[in-house]
C-alpha cells in the first residue's frame, strides 16, 4: 500500500462519540479534563457533540448521529486525515442497530494511525502524553493515484 507522510500540528483535530449509555461518562470525562483539551478543535456525532457544547465551554462540530451517518461521516474525515485523536466510549456490552458502522470507524481509526481512546482510561493516556502538545510526522495511506497508476491497478 501506497502511503504519504503528513505533519499532525499541536493543535490537534478531536472527535468525541460516544454510544447512549457511555455520554454521561464521557461528559464527566471531559468536564475533568477540559482544561487540557481547550486548545484544540473538536467534532462529535449527534448528541454527543451537543451534550459537550452544551455542557462546557468546548465548541464542538456537530455531525450527524451515529446511526444516521455521524460514523460514517467521521470514517471520512479521518480518511483525509483531518481527525487526529479518536475518543470513542463505545459500549461492548449494548448491541447497537449500526455495529458495522462502528467497526468500520475503528478499523479506518486503526489504518489511518490516529491515537484512539475506547475508555476514561484510555483517554487519560492520551492526554498525558507529550504528543498531544506537539507537531509530529506520522505516515497514512495515499490513495491518490495517478492517471497512469489507476489504468495500471484498473480503478475506476
Amino acid at each position: 500500500m501506497k502511503s504519504k507522510s503528513i505533519t499532525v500540528s499541536k493543535k490537534k483535530n478531536i472527535a468525541l462519540v460516544a454510544h447512549d449509555h457511555k455520554k454521561q461518562e464521557l461528559l464527566e470525562w471531559v468536564k475533568k479534563h477540559e482544561d487540557k483539551l481547550k486548545d484544540h478543535n473538536f467534532i462529535g456525532t449527534g448528541t454527543t457533540a451537543a451534550i459537550i457544547s452544551d455542557k462546557t465551554s468546548l465548541d464542538v462540530k456537530r455531525l450527524s448521529s451515529g446511526p444516521l451517518g455521524g460514523d460514517q461521516q467521521l470514517g471520512a474525515l479521518i480518511s483525509k486525515g483531518e481527525i487526529d485523536i479518536l475518543i470513542f466510549f463505545w459500549d461492548p456490552l449494548e448491541a447497537q442497530p449500526h455495529d458495522p458502522d462502528v467497526k468500520a470507524l475503528l478499523r479506518i481509526s486503526t489504518l489511518y494511525d490516529i491515537a484512539m481512546a475506547t475508555s476514561p482510561t484510555t483517554a487519560d493516556f492520551i492526554l498525558s502524553s507529550p504528543m498531544l502538545f506537539e507537531s509530529y510526522e506520522k505516515k497514512m495511506p495515499d490513495s491518490e493515484y495517478s492517471v497512469e497508476e489507476r489504468i495500471e491497478r484498473d480503478i475506476f
